[in-house]
Parts: C-alpha cells; sequence; structure tokens
C-alpha cells in the first residue's frame, strides 16, 4: 500500500489499515486521527507532525521511523516496536505505551504526561502470550512473579521488573534481559546461555547451578549474587559488579572480566582458564585453590587477595598489585611477573620456577 492509497481511503472515511505494509512512506504533516494501523509496517516511515491522537498502533513496526513533533495522545502503542524511532518533542500524553519496545528511542523534549509505560504483569499471562507467539515483554512488571522451569527462550525481557521473581530452572538462552532488574531473584538452574544481560541488576540474586556460557554480561550488577557452580565459560563480565558475590566452583573458564569488580568475592576453586581480568578489582577476594593458569591479570588489584594453592603458571600478572596478597603453595610457574608489587605478599610454598620476575616491586 502506498502513501497516496491510504491518504485516499482515509480521505473516503476508511478507517482500518491493520497489518498495511508502509515502510519508510512519507505520512509528514497528514491527519491520520483514530485510524487502525495495528501491525502495519511502518519501519523508517516519516511521520513528523503527523496526527495519529487515539490511533492504533499496537503491534506496528516503527523501528527508525521519525515521529518527531507528532501528536499521539491517547494513542494505542501497546507491544508497538519503536525501536531507534525519533519521538522527540512528540506529545505522548495518556498514550497506552505498555510492552512497547523503546530500545534506542529518541524522547528529547518528548511530552509523556499520563503516558502508561508499564503495569503489573501476572506470570499466567506472560506465558499465555508467549505460548501465543509474542516474545516482546520490553519493561513488563512481573516483581514476584513464578516462573519457575518457564520456557521463554528467546524472549525481549529488556528493561522488565523481575525483582524477587522466581525463575529457577527457567529457560532463557538467547533472551534479551539488558537492563533488567532481578534483584534478590531466583534464577538457580536456569538456562541463561547466550542471553543478553548488559547492564541489569542481579544483585543479591540466587545464580546457583546457572547455564550462562557466552552470555553478555557487560556492565552488569552483581553484587552479593550467589553463582555457585555456575557456568560462565566465555561470557563477557567487562566492568560487571561481582563485588562480595559467591563464584565458588564456578567455571569461568575464557571470560571477559576486564575492568570488573571483585573486591571481596569468593572464587574459591573456580576455574578462570585464560580468564582475562586485566585491570579487574580483586582486593580481598578469595581465589583459594583456584585455577588460573594462562589467565591475563595485567594491572589488576589483587591486594590483599588469596591465592592459596591457586593454579597461576603461565598467568600474565605484569605490573599487577600484590601487595599483602596470600600465594602460600601457589602454583606461578611460567607466571610473568615483571613489574608487579608483591610487597608484603606471603610466598612460602610457592613454586615460581620459570616465572618472569623483572622489576618486580618487593
Amino acid at each position: 500500500m502506498t502513501a497516496q492509497e491510504l491518504l485516499a481511503a482515509y480521505a473516503a472515511g476508511e478507517r482500518n489499515f491493520s497489518g498495511a505494509y508502509l515502510e519508510g512512506a512519507d505520512l509528514s504533516g497528514e491527519d491520520l486521527r483514530e485510524a487502525n494501523l495495528s501491525r502495519a509496517n511502518l519501519c523508517g516511515a516519516n511521520l513528523r507532525e503527523a496526527r495519529l491522537r487515539e490511533a492504533n498502533l499496537s503491534r506496528a513496526d516503527l523501528s527508525g521511523a521519525n515521529l518527531s513533533n507528532a501528536d499521539l495522545r491517547d494513542a494505542d502503542l501497546t507491544h508497538a516496536n519503536l525501536i531507534r524511532a525519533n519521538l522527540s518533542y512528540a506529545n505522548l500524553r495518556e498514550a497506552n505505551l505498555i510492552l512497547a519496545d523503546l530500545s534506542y528511542a529518541d524522547l528529547s523534549g518528548a511530552k509523556q504526561d499520563g503516558a502508561i509505560k508499564s503495569r503489573p504483569m501476572t506470570a499466567e499471562e506472560l506465558l499465555a502470550a508467549y505460548a501465543a507467539g509474542e516474545r516482546n515483554f520490553s519493561g513488563a512488571d512481573l516483581n514476584g512473579a513464578d516462573l519457575s522451569r518457564a520456557d521463554l527462550s528467546g524472549a525481549n525481557l529488556s528493561n522488565a521488573n523481575l525483582t524477587g521473581a522466581d525463575l529457577s530452572g527457567a529457560n532463557l538462552s538467547g533472551a534479551n534481559l539488558s537492563g533488567a532488574n532481578h534483584s534478590n531473584a531466583n534464577l538457580s538452574g536456569a538456562d541463561l546461555s547466550g542471553a543478553n544481560l548488559s547492564e541489569a541488576n542481579l544483585s543479591e540474586a540466587n545464580l546457583s547451578d546457572a547455564n550462562l556460557r557466552t552470555a553478555n554480561l557487560e556492565g552488569v550488577k552483581l553484587s552479593g549474587a550467589n553463582l555457585s557452580r555456575a557456568d560462565l565459560s566465555g561470557a563477557n563480565l567487562s566492568n560487571a559488579n561481582l563485588s562480595d558475590a559467591n563464584l565458588r566452583n564456578a567455571n569461568l573458564e575464557g571470560v571477559k572480566l576486564s575492568g570488573a569488580n571483585l573486591s571481596r568475592a569468593v572464587l574459591s576453586r573456580a576455574v578462570l582458564v585464560e580468564a582475562v581480568l586485566m585491570n579487574a578489582n580483586l582486593s580481598g577476594a578469595n581465589l583459594g585453590g583456584a585455577n588460573l593458569s594462562g589467565a591475563n591479570l595485567m594491572d589488576a588489584n589483587l591486594s590483599r587477595a588469596g591465592f592459596v594453592e591457586a593454579v597461576l603458571s603461565a598467568a600474565n600478572l605484569s605490573r599487577a598489585n600484590l601487595s599483602r596478597a596470600i600465594l602460600s603453595g601457589a602454583n606461578l610457574r611460567g607466571a610473568t611477573l615483571s613489574g608487579a608489587d608483591i610487597r608484603g605478599a606471603k610466598l612460602n610454598g610457592a613454586d615460581l620456577s620459570g616465572a618472569n620476575q623483572d622489576g618486580v616491586i618487593r
């Protein structure tokens, strides 16, 4: 359907354009009040200054659309795709934006008085919608919901409120949980492989025995979380906050932890083979018996950390701060310690054969 055909039909009194294909259409400044454009494809459309008051745009694809200065008062935008849409200075008063995806949308100067962006959603409603093929639950309020063992693979739960929710044993593989709040949630045994959890809040959450292989956890908040026996191999935890977290016996092989905060974390017997921990903060952490062979710990803060009987063979510890660290019985064979600060460190029984100690600060 062309923009001209739509406007001609609207002028003739037609209002139902549900499912219309209008990708890239130029409808700037047009009067489309009360039009039914539900499920319409308006991807990249120009709707600048369009009059869409009380229009039905539920489940419409408005990704990348220009809606700047548009009149969307009382419009129905439930489940609409507004990713990267330009809504600058748009009038969204009393608009219904429940479960609309506003990721990366420009809302600068937009009038949003009375706009409905979220409402509590029951677990039953979510699962029924998912079973019916719905995948977009961005911004849903699922505080305390019981979703244990639920299959939500590939679901979009970005910016959702899952505080205190029970997701134990749930299948969330490949799900988008970026920016979601999972504080105090139970995710024990959950499958989060390949999931996007960037910038999510998982403080005090229970992730014991969870599968987080290759998950994106960049910038995530995991302070005080329980990740014991969790599989995080290949995950991206760059700049994550894991202070006081429990990572006993966790699998962190090949994980990216550059710039992460692991202060006072418990990593005893964790597997950190070839993990990247450059500039990470592990001050006061417990890594007793952990395997860090081949790990990159350049410029890391390891002061007062415990490495009793840990394996650090071939690890890169150049310029690392190991002051007052406990390395009793640690295996440092072939490790690089050039420029490292080991003042006050306990090295009794440590194996330093073949280690590069050039410029070590003692």
